[in-house]
């Protein structure tokens, strides 16, 4: 089944509780959490809060950076990534979106060594409480960082290679969606695809570029979502705008937009009553 979420980096300077009442009036069921703002409130208060909304978590944000370069150690990486699954669990999330690291000084066998090494870890714990761990590929233009697997068919062959079925991918069509070459590849990509992000952009994918509202920038996204429902696609289309024109239209306008195109797109994705 496919449905429309909201990301917390849409919302960003809101409360959750005030989110979570925002979100649910717009007409979504559905949320991405960011670990930030959850460790503020707590994953218990966080819960209760989105079982009185009637709210889901499509995904939490995020856990990873297995190989140092943010500064971590690969043990504090991978116990930190232990307490994100276990609090996506208790929340009953169907995805954790893992960044795998830049590859950074290692070689690139080194830097799929350690992404294999922490999942042999987390994967048997996520399979238990029920959540995807999706690794996130980002173009090579505007990683920042984030991943050394800068392409969608190169986290699918991980994936494929990798065969625990607690493990997929985050396929972020601000990052990839400009590719004329990615429909054709999507028969391949879907089956190891957990959640699909969505963003909008003008020109090349930069680090520094803005996530811009569905349609007000120059990517294909309807078409594109509609060819991942044809080929299959059942996860959650995940909206997730951020920057200044989110800041400018304000919070209210963007979940609106975003309502409208969900609704537009309930013709291609199903979203559950």
């Amino acid at each position: 089944m496919v449905y429309a979420s909201i990301s917390e980096l849409t919302t960003y300077r809101w409360e959750l509780a005030d989110e979570i009442e925002l979100i649910a009036r717009h007409g979504f069921d559905s949320i991405s959490l960011w670990r930030t703002k959850l460790s503020d409130v707590g994953v218990a208060a966080a819960a209760a809060l989105l079982d009185q909304a009637g709210l889901r978590v499509a995904s939490v944000q995020w856990a990873g950076g297995f190989t140092g370069g943010d500064g971590r150690s690969f043990a504090e990486s991978v116990d930190d990534a232990l307490e994100a699954v276990d609090a996506a669990g208790r929340l009953g999330a169907d995805v954790l979106v893992v960044h795998s690291g830049c590859r950074g000084g290692h070689t690139g066998s080194h830097a799929r060594r350690l992404l294999a090494d922490a999942l042999d870890v987390l994967a048997p714990e996520a399979l238990a409480r029920g959540v995807t761990l999706a690794v996130k590929p980002m173009h090579r233009s505007a990683a920042a960082g984030g991943s050394f697997l800068t392409t969608p068919v190169e986290a699918a062959a991980w994936v494929e290679r990798f065969d625990h079925p607690a493990v997929r991918m985050v396929l972020d069509l601000w990052h990839f969606g400009h590719d004329r070459g990615l429909v054709p590849l999507l028969d391949r990509l879907v089956p190891s695809t957990a959640l699909v992000q969505v963003a909008d952009r003008r020109g090349p994918p930069q680090a520094d570029a803005e996530r811009l509202p569905p349609g007000q920038g120059d990517l294909p996204l309807s078409a594109l979502i509609a060819s991942l429902v044809e080929r299959g696609y059942a996860g959650a289309v995940e909206f997730s705008a951020v920057g200044e024109a989110v800041e400018s239209l304000g919070c209210e306008e963007v979940l609106r937009q975003a309502s409208a195109t969900a609704a537009a797109w309930g013709r291609l994705v199903r979203v559950p009553a």
